[in-house]
């Protein structure tokens, strides 16, 4: 079996340029590496993810209870890996970045329920997609950190420069702060590579942040 690397952080964190300057990078070393996105857009798995992030399920996150949002996500990834990308990470010279994974279900569901519940919903998360799906489990998980007030920001530029409407996630402000405490409990509960990616307010330059991923992943 290869190495699987998930990338998470909140909206607008980066995770999409680090992962793709994560594969570039292996590229030119020569390993064999692949670069998936959660949700799957492109495939047919993620027609219960866009429902729900589209509003259809309801205007608010909290409109979904966690374990049925959970479901959703879950199934989008287990589609995505018997119809994609299983047989390539079985090469144990291959390299698999995940731009979200099961890890983003994590906090992001965390943050519906009373803290009392985390960690049993844990249990119950990581059993489900790692057990009972036969989801393989990440090797390493790397949190870009960013001030939900920086995340929200970037969300707000990104939403005018491609001129595409925010998901009942990133409409939701309040609903962001609670992930960013759930994605500080989970990181630390479960031993995550946290990259600290801005500084008095201020996001980072991008490859200063890589660096920094670089080292903590030993490459």
């Amino acid at each position: 079996m290869g190495r699987l690397i998930a990338i998470e952080g909140l909206d607008g964190a980066g995770k999409n340029t680090q992962s793709e300057k994560l594969c570039r990078y292996l590229e030119a070393k020569g390993k064999k590496v692949r670069k998936i996105d959660f949700p799957n857009y492109a495939g047919r798995g993620s027609t219960l993810v866009k429902m729900y992030l589209d509003g259809e399920l309801g205007d608010s996150p909290d409109d979904t209870n966690p374990y049925a949002a959970s479901a959703f996500f879950a199934c989008d990834r287990y589609i995505s890996y018997v119809t994609d990308w299983k047989r390539f990470l079985e090469d144990p010279d291959a390299v698999v970045i995940a731009n979200r994974y099961t890890t983003a279900n994590a906090y992001h569901q965390l943050s519906k329920m009373p803290r009392s519940e985390w960690d049993s919903f844990l249990d119950w998360l990581f059993d489900f997609e790692f057990k009972k799906l036969g989801l393989p489990e990440p090797d390493d998980v790397i949190l870009l950190w960013l001030p939900p007030e920086v995340s929200e920001k970037n969300v707000d530029r990104r939403s005018e420069r491609v001129h595409v409407e925010k998901d009942i996630h990133e409409k939701d402000t309040e609903y962001l702060e609670r992930c960013a405490d759930a994605a500080l409990y989970v990181s630390q509960k479960l031993s995550w590579h946290v990259i600290d990616c801005a500084k008095d307010g201020v996001q980072l330059d991008r490859d200063e942040i890589f660096s920094m991923i670089f080292s903590a992943l030993e490459l």
